[in-house]
């Protein structure tokens, strides 16, 4: 790729034209007083079965739950970032990303992490604080055994992630959206 090109090439956090540095720089914060949890974006899940119903609140891009668009982010580039909310007894379904990382920030809660690839399976509880970087091609289950909604920051490493695909013998595998 020439210079040229790449010079003329658009990136999310460039200044929109004719925007003041104040119009553009304001473009850039997602207020969390401006956010509401979206109930509807994994909701085919949830009406296969309630207890994988959850809200994702989406700051940074649209993420991989197959948003379309929603105007009220900061545009992605190289990421997304949302935050998700998981009820007492639910369940984040086994699911692989074959294109990006994915790191789960447990901000409170209880959250039991089941991890498989190629036969191997790994578990492991994760709390307050408490972060996992998963792999591309690793599926990965999040359930919260805790007694209280569970609270998590979910970054994913691309600004449109794939939409990510279920094991063949999970349920979920067979709905299509």
């Amino acid at each position: 790729m020439s210079e040229q090109v790449v010079a003329e090439e658009k990136r999310s956090w460039d200044r929109p034209e004719g925007a003041s540095f104040e119009e553009w720089m304001s473009s850039r914060i997602a207020r969390f007083s401006t956010r509401k949890y979206d109930w509807d974006a994994l909701k085919f899940q949830a009406d296969f079965d309630p207890k994988y119903r959850r809200a994702q609140m989406r700051y940074v891009g649209t993420g991989a739950t197959g948003v379309a668009s929603d105007s009220n982010t900061v545009p992605a580039e190289h990421f997304t970032f949302s935050t998700m909310v998981i009820p007492a007894g639910g369940v984040g379904p086994s699911h692989i990303h074959h294109d990006v990382e994915e790191v789960f920030f447990v901000i409170r809660g209880k959250m039991k992490l089941i991890l498989e690839k190629d036969g191997e399976r790994y578990e492991t509880i994760l709390t307050d604080r408490d972060l996992v970087s998963v792999p591309p091609g690793v599926y990965r289950e999040e359930i919260n055994i805790g007694d209280e909604d569970a609270l998590m920051c979910v970054l994913l490493g691309s600004g449109k992630p794939q939409i990510p695909n279920y094991p063949p013998e999970h349920p979920l595998s067979k709905i299509k959206r």
